[in-house]
């Protein structure tokens, strides 16, 4: 099963172990910065994916630094502007 999306070359997402790859940790590591909420995914039931977006957003943040990156601020930092924007019904953007 592809996880492409249609007309789209790379896929959306990728599974744990396809993400690890390309990050070159273990799988575990990986599972366990997810369940830590240190890294972006998505529950599908018990399984977990991870976007292909976040992965980009971090070699993007990666590249514009020029050191090291760490997901879980990036994932606090949209959570507290998630948040905030809920808080202020939406006008924060």
């Amino acid at each position: 099963m592809s996880t492409a999306m249609s007309g789209a070359g790379s896929p959306a997402f990728y599974t744990v172990a396809e993400a690890a790859e390309l990050l070159r940790v273990n799988p575990r590591t990986l599972y366990r910065a997810i369940r830590e909420d240190a890294f972006p995914a998505v529950r599908i039931r018990s399984r977990y994916v991870v976007p292909a977006a976040a992965l980009e957003q971090l070699i993007a943040e990666v590249a514009a630094s020029g050191g090291c990156v760490d997901p879980a601020r990036l994932i606090a930092e949209r959570r507290t502007a998630r948040e905030l924007d809920a808080r202020l019904g939406g006008e924060a953007r």
